[in-house]
């Protein structure tokens, strides 16, 4: 065998084993993120999660996402809030940062730079105060929609934080949130981040003797109205996003909880 035939041969070889160790690492990382996934039922109950209009759904420690790429930011969040997940601990705001996790590259975050909107939070970094990984998370892009500052820290924040009050009186809440990706929307930075015109929010108490839902639909605006005033039924936020909230449950129950926006069995003081 000719010295360049010997060359040729080892240079094959080589080429073989550098592709197969990238395949193999390519799959240890899909093997990764199919754990975390799996991991993530028992912190965020995998059994909620709504369906994704868009087929990019992304699980992070303490929350789980759909991402959509034409509006450049999540469709919906979803997570569990649990008693023991609050708490008063502080931690240092992070930078916000790229949610690499995005297959279709998220929006980066000098989008809202002199937008004239805040970063608003859709999982809110008070909700993942339980350890400092979990809250650095919620400054991922994909986890933030532009919100007028008056709306974002108004009656956005009135609502988180009876959401807060409420995991807290039912020992745990599910929590499904987002802006309605519909319509005609204004935008923002060279991305294009839509502005949502409405935002809600759906809750579901399943700890309790009797599970409970409740939906909010609450326009981009400041207000001062009682929170209740901004009650509607699942069924309606389903019909303004295309979103299946829930499906998991038995089809009568579903039907029956999804269908009311009677929030008399949620404490309003």
């Amino acid at each position: 065998m000719s010295r360049k035939t010997i060359y040729s041969l080892l240079i094959t070889a080589l080429l073989i084993i550098i592709y197969s160790y990238n395949l193999f690492s390519e799959k240890q990382e899909e093997e990764i993120i199919v754990n975390d996934g799996a991991e993530l039922k028992e912190q965020t109950n995998d059994y909620f999660l709504p369906t994704s209009t868009t087929g990019q759904i992304i699980h992070h420690e303490g929350y789980s996402l759909s991402y959509n790429e034409s509006h450049e930011q999540a469709e919906w969040v979803a997570y569990e809030l649990k008693k023991e997940h609050l708490s008063r601990t502080n931690f240092k705001r992070p930078y916000f940062e790229i949610d690499k996790a995005v297959k279709t590259k998220a929006a980066h975050w000098r989008n809202y730079k002199k937008s004239g909107y805040d970063r608003g939070h859709l999982c809110p970094a008070a909700d993942r105060k339980y350890s400092k990984a979990a809250h650095d998370e919620t400054f991922l892009t994909s986890n933030i929609t532009p919100q007028t500052h008056e709306f974002n820290s108004g009656i956005w924040n009135r609502l988180e934080q009876k959401v807060r009050y409420w995991a807290n009186k039912y020992d745990g809440v599910f929590v499904v949130t987002g802006g309605v990706l519909r319509g005609k929307m204004k935008t923002i930075g060279d991305e294009k981040v839509s502005v949502p015109n409405e935002f809600y929010k759906v809750i579901i108490d399943n700890n309790s003797s009797k599970t409970k839902m409740l939906a909010f639909l609450l326009p981009h605006s400041d207000s001062k109205k009682p929170l209740y005033d901004f009650v509607v039924s699942v069924d309606k936020i389903e019909e303004l996003t295309g979103i299946d909230f829930f499906s998991e449950i038995s089809d009568s129950k579903e039907n029956r909880l999804e269908a009311s926006n009677n929030y008399k069995d949620w404490s309003f003081n």
